[in-house]
Formats: structure tokens, C-alpha cells, sequence
């Protein structure tokens, strides 16, 4: 089996979910404390052995490109201030050149779309794709670790209240076997009296290059947009196709619920941070104990 190399970013969404903070700035640079969203979904698919990092953008989403570039005069200005930790911090968050590769998507037509757009830089391998506004630390290393084992086409699933389904895309369970569940359903946003289980994709997969033909000729689905989950359940029957439950904690940061808690609960975890946040807390009325 070939390895995966490369991830794929969709990252032309308006974030109108999360307005007005999205008005003049890309859902995917609000920051989860000190980092933005899209930085964690970077640094999640580089500690899954990823090399690639391919960003489907659109128009007002230059700050993501700056972003992911080197800074010469904050970095200069760094070093004569002897500011080695910022400095390490800074370097931290660029690929190596040639390593981050932007294309456009220039309609925003959904998410199958979306990825549909990296083909020519993706090629004839198998891919990731992680959805920036979700932050869930380790899947993407999950969804890889299992693909050693199955190949084919993974997903990671996350149990939910049957009410909340319609909001998103849900698999149809088959074998449970070694942690992982055969796929052989995928329906985007069903009623929830229909839905075929309460576990539902969170954003992250493991894709195979046959889904570029899928997309192709795909029809809009739901919300008229042309769907990635569509385009994969028509791959179910052709190649291997498997669910990965996710291990860690998953923060929906497209919402300002979601967002609020996932900077809450990545505060508490930074030894550096975290005594200062829980006595603010606690002079604020709200103690964690």
C-alpha cells in the first residue's frame, strides 16, 4: 500500500456560523488560545507522518497563505531582542519550503468540491482530509494506524444524541472487528427517525484517489452543494471502507459554544497558562476545584 503523505484543507467556508468575528477574518485563523484553528489541524496531520500540506482556499483567505510563510521581520526583530523561545515558536509553524501548496476553489460549490480541487496536486496516492474547524487532537494518527491494517477508505466516527444527526453526515454500521467498524452506508444530514446509527463523521478521513472520479460527475446533495460524503458512499462495495472511533475529545470550533469551550479546555491543559486561567476563573466566580 502506498503511504500517506499528503492532507488536504478545506478552507474556503465563510464561517457564517461563528459572525461577526468571521466578517473580516478566515474562521480558520480565530485562534484556540495562542493558536489558530488551522494550526492544530497542521500540526495534528504532522505528527500522523504527513509531508504534504495542501490548502483549498478562497477569496479574503491570504492570511492563512502569510500564515504558513516565513516572517523575516518579525523574526529579525526576535533575535536582536534575544527572544530565543518566540523565535522557536515562530519557526515552529513553517513547512518546510515547497511543503504547503494553495490552490483556489473558486465557487463555493460544498466540500466534495473542495477537495476535488487538489487532485492534480494530490495524484494517483491515497490522502487525509481534516476539516480545520474541528479540533480533535490525534484522529488523523488513528485514521492512518488503522489504514496500515485495512487500506482502503477510513473515517472517523463519534457517537451523538440520535436528535442531532440531521445536522451532519452518518455512517450505516456493518462488522465491528480490532477497534474499527465496516462503513456499508453513508448518508449526509438524514431525518433523525431515518438515520442508519447516531455515529456521524467529525472531519477527519483517509481518502483514496478512485474519489476524484466520484467527484467528477457527483450531483448536488444536501443544501444543493456537491457532497463529499455522496461521492464516498459510492466508493462503499468497490474498496475496503472502515470507521475509526475517534479516541480523544472533539470540539466543534465552527461554533461559538464550541469555540469558547475548546479555548477553556485547551487553557487548562498548558502547564503555562492554566494557574493563572483557574484563578481568573475562581475571582470570576467559576471554580473548577
Amino acid at each position: 500500500m502506498k503511504p500517506i503523505r499528503k492532507a488536504v484543507f478545506p478552507v474556503a467556508g465563510l464561517g457564517t456560523r461563528i459572525l461577526p468575528a468571521t466578517k473580516s477574518m478566515p474562521k480558520e485563523m480565530l485562534t484556540i488560545v495562542d493558536k489558530p484553528l488551522i494550526q492544530y489541524a497542521v500540526d495534528e496531520a504532522r505528527a500522523a507522518g504527513i509531508e504534504t500540506f495542501i490548502f483549498v482556499t478562497g477569496r479574503g483567505k491570504d492570511s492563512i497563505e502569510d500564515h504558513f510563510d516565513l516572517s523575516y521581520e518579525m523574526s529579525d526583530t526576535l533575535e536582536k531582542r534575544g527572544k530565543t523561545t518566540e523565535q522557536k515558536i515562530l519557526a515552529e509553524t513553517v513547512p518546510p519550503a515547497g511543503d504547503a501548496i494553495f490552490v483556489r476553489q473558486q465557487r463555493p460549490l460544498g466540500l466534495g468540491h473542495a477537495v476535488w480541487c487538489a487532485r492534480k496536486i494530490v495524484g494517483d496516492e491515497p490522502f487525509a482530509v481534516l476539516l480545520p474547524d474541528e479540533l480533535i487532537e490525534g484522529a488523523t494518527a488513528e485514521l492512518v494506524e488503522a489504514y496500515q491494517a485495512t487500506g482502503g477508505n477510513l473515517v472517523s466516527v463519534l457517537n451523538i444524541p440520535r436528535e442531532q444527526t440531521g445536522s451532519y453526515g452518518v455512517i450505516a454500521p456493518g462488522a465491528e472487528a480490532n477497534g474499527r467498524i465496516e462503513v456499508t452506508g453513508l448518508v449526509e444530514k438524514p431525518k433523525p427517525a431515518e438515520a442508519p446509527s447516531t455515529l456521524m463523521l467529525t472531519g477527519r478521513y483517509v481518502l483514496q484517489p478512485e474519489i476524484f472520479a466520484k467527484l467528477e460527475d457527483q450531483k448536488p446533495g444536501a443544501g444543493n452543494e456537491i457532497q463529499l460524503t455522496d461521492a464516498m458512499a459510492r466508493l462503499i462495495g468497490e474498496q475496503p471502507f472502515h470507521a475509526v472511533p475517534i479516541g480523544g475529545a472533539r470540539y466543534d470550533c465552527g461554533s461559538k459554544a464550541g469555540f469558547l469551550v475548546a479555548n477553556l479546555v485547551m487553557g487548562l491543559k498548558r502547564p503555562d497558562i492554566a494557574p493563572a486561567l483557574k484563578t481568573l476563573l475562581k475571582e470570576s466566580g467559576i471554580d473548577l476545584g
